[in-house]
């Protein structure tokens, strides 16, 4: 590995592969045959992370789970509900240990993102409803959400 300034190891990180590993799309309008010309979609998208050592030195898997369910505003109906999980394989050398864990489950899924929300956009288009661009997700906030529910959760058992 090379060192630069000081000796401290240069940071490498590169994408090896992206991959959708699950996908489902239900479209309930069709299915049931929900009618409703009085139609306020109330969309939710829930996101969580994944994130493991592979057997190859320096390569993690890297997993962005996204759940959408579009809910009508009116009576509650389910309009849709989609859930992909989205992966890429990242190699990753000279992040400090202390800095590896929220380095895997920010910047990989940042990178990431761009391409979920384009499946999401083209599957909700192609499923016969408006193309839904998704917000950008703010990963810094929900691995400080993560750490928080994991500090309450180990509260609770002491």
């Amino acid at each position: 590995m090379a060192e630069e300034n000081g000796g401290a190891p240069q940071m490498k990180m590169s994408v090896l592969a992206q991959f959708v590993r699950d996908m489902s799309f239900e479209n309930m309008v069709a299915q049931k045959g929900l009618a409703s010309a009085d139609v306020q979609p109330d969309i939710q998208v829930q996101v969580s992370l994944d994130a493991r050592k592979r057997t190859q030195e320096f390569q993690y898997d890297i997993v962005t789970k996204f759940k959408v369910t579009s809910k009508n505003k009116v009576n509650g109906d389910t309009l849709f509900l989609m859930e992909v999980d989205y992966g890429g394989i990242f190699h990753v050398e000279g992040v400090p240990e202390d800095q590896l864990h929220p380095f895997l489950l920010i910047e990989c899924p940042r990178l990431l993102f761009p391409f979920v929300r384009r499946i999401i956009s083209d599957v909700t288009r192609d499923g016969g409803f408006p193309p839904l661009n998704i917000d950008t997700v703010d990963f810094v906030a929900l691995y400080r959400q993560e750490l928080a529910r994991r500090a309450q959760a180990q509260a609770a058992v002491n």
